[in-house]
């Protein structure tokens, strides 16, 4: 069996590294099966830094579809071509697409004009928000997937609501659970705890890399200044990038600074997990910073409306404050007092996802035969 894993972006490799560990596992029992990792963008791609393959204990990948540009559209026409080349020139079993990028419904969309089988990876997640290109993404690549391999039974029961047959749709956990738990022991404490003289458990984590949160220059600085008055008492370090960095950076000059908001480079994955993992609470955008955060065990503010995986608010740390200063200030008093509400570790975020889709893959191939 022939398995092409498309990643389109940085974070796809968190959720791919654990599928390529349990493939190669398979393989090493003796099973027929072997895999291709394909990069949908260019091979130097900075996001692409070296220390994440290694952090991951991942090879690069071996092919790069060397797809570069801004616009939605055009990213989908490149990839649409060059992924139908790739197919054309490697024998593929099945191709396993993940999330919800705009290369993950090109893909999709090639892979099924060739009759191979497509598997998606965190199938079922849905903002219910139609003017998300991400949503249209969501909505048109779970549709055209043979396998919906999805994180919990939300998004079974939204998979089976949109018309997929039951027997499509496998719970296999959040795939972010087994990378986490791989990990979990090759943390690295970031250099910079110690340079800043902080404590485990005695910082805020705070993340940012939604650009419609960025371009909202007025209300980011609101928000800003909530986490400003809470670096009073609890410092807060902000690990950013580029466009985020420089914001965050303008806003607390408009602020007139802050000697306990910490705006640092951004750090390796071992790094970044550590500095998470240990914070008293964490501040983010982003999905799955907050899964990692229920997993944790750490209170955790999503500066969002939704949640694509509503475990982590029903069950876990995570409470959403959409992009209001107001109740981001609420928040994070709650947070400041000790006062956040229990939590525990949603169904099947156990770590064994990748071994479950392995073998679902292995039984289809059986199937077929």
């Amino acid at each position: 069996m022939n398995i092409c894993i498309v990643a389109g972006a940085r974070p796809n490799f968190m959720k791919v590294a654990p599928i390529v560990h349990s493939i190669e596992k398979a393989k090493g029992q003796g099973r027929d099966i072997n895999y291709q990792l394909v990069y949908a963008g260019r091979e130097d791609d900075p996001t692409l830094e070296g220390t994440l393959f290694d952090d991951l204990q991942l090879a690069r990948p071996e092919v790069y579809l060397g797809v570069d540009c801004e616009n939605l559209n055009d990213i989908t026409g490149q990839v649409v071509s060059a992924f139908d080349r790739y197919l054309q020139a490697h024998p593929t079993d099945v191709v396993l697409v993940v999330d919800d990028l705009a290369s993950t419904l090109a893909t999709a969309i090639v892979t099924k004009k060739k009759g191979i089988l497509l598997a998606h990876l965190v199938a079922g997640t849905r903002s219910f928000d139609i003017d998300m290109p991400k949503e249209i993404n969501r909505l048109v690549t779970d549709m055209l997937s043979d396998l919906l391999f999805t994180a919990g039974m939300q998004s079974n029961s939204i998979a089976t609501r949109e018309g997929a047959e039951l027997s499509k749709i496998y719970m296999v956990g959040n795939i972010l659970m087994d990378t986490l738990r791989f990990n979990h022991t090759r943390f690295v404490r970031p250099a910079l705890l110690a340079e800043l003289q902080l404590q485990d458990g005695e910082y805020l984590v705070f993340t940012l890399n939604r650009k419609a949160l960025i371009a909202n220059k007025s209300n980011l600085v609101a928000m800003v200044e909530q986490i400003v008055a809470v670096s009073a008492h609890i410092p807060v370090v902000a690990p950013l990038r580029g466009a985020a960095a420089k914001a965050v950076n303008e806003c607390l000059e408009q602020l007139g600074g802050a000697d306990n908001v910490h705006v640092v480079s951004p750090l390796s994955y071992l790094e970044f997990g550590y500095l998470t993992a240990h914070a008293k609470g964490i501040v983010t955008d982003s999905g799955n910073v907050a899964e990692e955060a229920t997993f944790n065990g750490v209170p955790c503010i999503t500066l969002n409306s939704y949640t694509e995986h509503a475990e982590t608010v029903k069950l876990g740390t995570n409470v959403l404050v959409g992009e209001d200063p107001k109740a981001l200030g609420e928040a994070l008093n709650t947070l400041k007092e000790g006062k956040w509400k229990h939590a525990s570790i949603p169904e099947r975020w156990d770590g064994r996802s990748a071994d479950r889709i392995v073998s679902i893959l292995l039984e289809q191939r059986k199937a077929r035969d």
